[in-house]
Parts: C-alpha cells; sequence; structure tokens
C-alpha cells in the first residue's frame, strides 16, 4: 500500500518533471566525482613531485631557528575546566623559538577560570589591546610569572568568533596560531607551519594543516602518546571524510591556489591582514571559511600579491562526534556556515575580477554544498522510483549507484593509500583494514544520513537560526 500511494503520487507531480529531476540529481552527483577523482590525482602528483620535509624536529629547528617569526597562539576556551590545564601546559611546551600562548576564557560558567588561575599562579596585569574587534567586555587580562609567555583573557561569553578577535586584539606577534583550546597540536606543528612563512616574500596569508581523528587514542598531558583506531564505527567513517578532506581537496585546492577553508581546530595567519578585514565574523557559524573567502576577496579586489598555503605534515588532533545527534548538529552547522558564506559573497561567482577563486573556488562550494546534498539524495529516492514506474531503465539504476557507492569507495580507499605511502599515520596493518571496511561501509546508512543533516542545515539556513549546535564529543582516551 506504501509503495502503491508513493507511485501515485509521483504520477501526480508528472513523469516529465520527475525525469528532469532525475537528470539534474544524476549530472550533480557525476561532477562532485569528477571532481573528487582529479583532487585526488593532483594530490597524489603534489606528494610526488614536492621536496619532501625535514621528518626530524631537530633538523627543522637547526634550519630555522634564527629564522622563526614570533607567534601568538590564540586558544579560545569555555566550560574546559577538566582538560584546559592539561591543553594549556601542551601549548606552551610546544617545540617553537618564540612564541606566546593567549588563553580566552569566553565567559566559561564551570570553574574553567579558577583552574587555569589556580594552576598557573595567574595574577592581574596590563596589556595593550592593539585592537579592538570583539564585541563583547573584557573582564580581566592575567600572567603568570612562572610562564611568560602565557596570557589569559576573561571576558563575557561571545561564542568562538568573538574569542578569537579578543586574542587577535592583544597579540602582539606578527604570525597567529588559532587552535581549538580542546584539540591538540603535535609538538612540532607549530614549527611546521610556520615554515612557508620564514621563506616568504610576504604574499602569504595563511597556512592550514591536517586534521585527524583522535577518539580511541591515548592522550597524556595534551599529547598524543598512542595512536589506536577508535573503538565505534561512526567516529571511524569520520576518519574517512577527515582524509579525503585535508589529503586530496585541501592539497589540490592549494595547489591551484584556490584553498578556501582552513580548519577551525588550527590554522595560522599573518596577523596584519587578519586585523584588517576586521578578524573573524560573529554573526555567521561557519567563520573558518568565511575568513578565509573574505581574505581572498580582500586580496584580490585591491590587486595585492597573496597565497593560501597547506602543510600537510602539520597534525591537529580532535575528538570527533560519536553519537548521531552530535554528528547531525556538527555536520548541519557546516553547511549552515557554507550557505553563510556563499550568499555574503555572492558577487564573487563565476566573477573573473577574483581569478580561480571566483570562476571555480566558489562554484565548487556550489556544487558541494548546495547542489550536492540534495541532489544524492532524491537521486537515491527518486531514480529507484522511476525504475518502478516504468520509465527509468535498470542501466540507469545501476549507473547512478555505482557512481555514488562504488565510485566513492574507491575515491575513499585511493585517499587512504595515499595516506600510507606519504604520511603512515594509522598505527597497524589491522587498523588499516579496518577503515577500508568503513569505506565500504559508510555507504549503508552513514552516507546518507549525512545527506539529511546537511539538509538540516539548509532548513537552519533558511529560517535564520544561528544558535550553536553543541556537537557533544566524547572526550579524550588520557592515559
Amino acid at each position: 500500500m506504501l509503495v502503491e500511494n508513493i507511485l501515485a503520487a509521483a504520477q501526480s507531480i508528472g513523469v516529465a518533471t520527475l525525469v528532469a529531476i532525475s537528470i539534474v540529481c544524476f549530472l550533480v552527483v557525476t561532477i562532485r566525482n569528477l571532481v573528487s577523482t582529479i583532487q585526488l590525482l593532483l594530490a597524489a602528483r603534489v606528494f610526488a613531485t614536492r621536496i619532501k620535509p625535514a621528518q626530524r624536529s631537530y633538523d627543522l629547528w637547526s634550519r630555522y631557528a634564527d629564522l622563526a617569526l614570533p607567534i601568538s597562539v590564540i586558544a579560545p576556551c569555555f566550560n574546559e575546566e577538566l582538560s584546559i590545564a592539561d591543553s594549556a601546559r601542551a601549548l606552551l611546551a610546544l617545540e617553537y623559538p618564540d612564541h606566546e600562548v593567549i588563553l580566552v576564557n569566553d565567559g566559561s560558567s564551570d570553574g574553567t577560570l579558577s583552574v587555569l588561575i589556580e594552576q598557573f599562579d595567574l595574577r592581574p596585569i596590563e596589556r595593550e589591546q592593539l585592537a579592538v574587534l570583539q564585541k563583547t567586555r573584557i573582564r580581566g587580562i592575567y600572567g603568570s610569572a612562572r610562564y611568560p609567555n602565557l596570557i589569559l583573557i576573561d571576558k563575557d561569553n561571545g561564542r568562538k568568533a568573538d574569542a578569537v578577535n579578543a586574542g587577535l586584539g592583544f597579540a602582539a606577534a606578527p604570525l597567529v596560531c588559532v587552535i581549538d583550546a580542546d584539540s591538540i597540536i603535535e609538538p612540532d606543528g607549530l614549527l611546521r607551519a610556520a615554515e612557508p612563512f620564514m621563506t616568504d616574500d610576504g604574499s602569504l596569508m595563511a597556512v592550514g594543516g591536517a586534521i585527524r581523528i583522535a577518539n580511541g587514542s591515548i592522550v597524556e598531558g595534551g599529547h598524543v602518546r598512542q595512536i589506536r583506531l577508535p573503538g565505534r564505527w561512526l567516529p571511524r567513517y569520520q576518519i574517512l571524510e577527515y582524509l579525503r578532506a585535508f589529503l586530496t581537496a585541501r592539497i589540490a585546492n592549494a595547489r591551484l591556489d584556490m584553498l578556501m577553508l582552513i580548519s577551525g581546530a588550527f590554522g595560522m595567519f599573518r596577523r596584519a591582514p587578519l586585523v584588517e578585514i576586521g578578524g573573524y565574523r560573529h554573526d555567521t557559524v561557519g567563520e573558518d571559511l568565511e575568513v578565509v573567502t573574505r581574505i581572498h576577496r580582500r586580496m584580490r579586489e585591491d590587486k595585492r600579491p597573496y597565497r593560501v598555503a597547506f602543510v600537510p605534515e602539520v597534525v591537529c588532533w580532535t575528538d570527533a562526534p560519536e553519537s548521531w545527534r552530535g554528528l547531525r548538529n556538527q555536520r548541519a552547522r557546516w553547511e549552515q556556515g557554507a550557505l553563510e558564506t556563499i550568499l555574503e559573497h555572492r558577487r564573487m561567482l563565476f566573477n573573473p575580477r577574483y581569478g580561480r577563486v571566483g570562476m571555480i573556488g566558489m562554484p565548487l562550494i556550489v556544487i558541494e554544498d548546495v547542489l550536492g546534498p540534495p541532489c544524492e539524495l532524491f537521486g537515491y529516492l527518486l531514480i529507484p522510483l522511476l525504475y518502478l514506474m516504468g520509465i527509468e531503465s535498470g542501466t540507469i539504476v545501476l549507473a547512478f549507484f555505482s557512481i555514488t557507492v562504488l565510485f566513492g569507495t574507491a575515491i575513499s580507499l585511493g585517499t587512504l593509500a595515499l595516506e600510507e605511502m606519504q604520511l603512515r599515520r594509522t598505527p597497524s596493518a589491522r587498523d588499516l583494514f579496518m577503515i577500508g571496511i568503513a569505506a565500504v561501509v559508510e555507504n549503508l546508512g552513514y552516507r546518507q544520513a549525512n545527506l539529511a543533516f546537511r539538509i538540516y542545515g539548509m532548513w537552519r539556513f533558511y529560517r535564520k537560526d544561528n544558535r550553536w549546535a553543541a556537537a557533544g564529543r566524547a572526550g579524550f582516551s588520557r592515559g
């Protein structure tokens, strides 16, 4: 009875309309997969032809210690009393000749502030604010006699973008590193991210690094001591997504000078242009995508030479959602942020004034975030329906599922092989095999659920619902 009702409803819409929609869905999905294939091939070429960086931190230190530009590490924190002390110690211990750590307590309602004051012997200090970029009130500035390169800014709650802007206003170094306080950067991460700036002519605006899933790994003292595969399948699927995003898309886009996104979990920026454009926007849930897009726009409009780079050896570990609710909130927020950025910078679309960013980069975001989710999800429903109505042939159905499922699996396995050949972050052959299994199994529900979550993000965008929906992280496994 249900199938009969669906068929009747479909016939009432009109056969020609349904066929036209199915063709659009098929074309969009095909284009998305072709883009992913090109990105994978280009990333493989980049890995094969580039000069490999030094593998040991000592080599980097001896080569660049005298050239290292000072860095201000800005870490917003909100209600993180259980982990903030370890996170702060890990940031202070980063292997870099000259860096300060600016913690920004964004109006925490737990004991975050008192833990920091007690653990680091913080006292109120006077510090000049070089730029006022935040919207909320600064309640106090603290410094430590034991750690002279540690600064704590206590402010009213204003969400992450406002907290970063507060830290940016007090940062004195020419480079700023924005990192989530609950993320873990590897000890040599600052040095590797700063390396491109040391030999740059001033045109390098920002550098991104790879984000990896730390669920299941052992964390001690703010460092990942032992990499382990997550015990649950949900974060295992996310490992594949992060690999596809950071080892193919980011590398390929950076190579083509149209990298549009530097993850909010970790990114390094030249401070002056970031202040010049007003810092991060407060009225979007996708501030990381928007700020890089705005940098592109400003530099192109001012006709100034610039570039945005990506260094895959810079690894920042993050805690991925382990519940469907948390994953829904995260993916909906990402989708909503992308749509807000597209709307704000729509004049860049297909505008030759903005070079490859306008002609290729922005249209790719539209394909990925506007057309992609509904076309693929509707395709899963509509194309089999047309087959049941006797309108589409079985060949079309098979072709669609081959493009989505088989092609998608091949892209995932290709990215996994690239990661193993170049970076080798997977701890064992068994773990590599299990991730390979996840590349197949993710197509049986996880992928479709993600599409539904992103469409939910579209609904939030339509309603202009900018409330922050927490991802509900599980927390690191501590030794």
